[in-house]
């Protein structure tokens, strides 16, 4: 089972989704704007991702600026911020047990096929 971090309203959220459905992946979809996820979830996530902080944001999001974040901030500021405002998260985002893939681009998503 993949667990597929959506934003309907993104088209590479689209794709990536659409990309494991053709391939018959089992997704349990997560509208995680709706449904945000955890602080905990996200260390979860960043430690599947293998990956710091930052790069699983979105730093060109005016929320980014509003909260008077920065690209050298600690990944403990970084992700309290992405749990309080889920918009910061890059999407679209997959999970399947201990590993996770940024969809950037939405390809990437295969690797969790295999």
């Amino acid at each position: 089972m993949i667990e597929y971090w959506h934003n309907p309203r993104c088209s590479k959220s689209r794709q990536g989704l659409a990309l494991l459905e053709e391939r018959g992946a089992e997704i349990e979809l997560r509208r995680y704007l709706e449904d945000a996820p955890s602080l905990e979830e996200l260390r979860a996530t960043q430690a599947a991702l293998g990956v710091s902080a930052i790069a699983m944001m979105r730093t060109g999001e005016a929320r980014f600026k509003e909260l008077g974040l920065s690209k050298s901030d600690p990944d403990a500021v970084l992700l309290a911020a992405m749990a309080e405002s889920p918009v910061l998260i890059e999407r679209p985002l997959a999970i399947k047990g201990d590993r996770a893939v940024i969809g950037r681009p939405p390809e990437d998503m295969l690797s969790l096929l295999d």
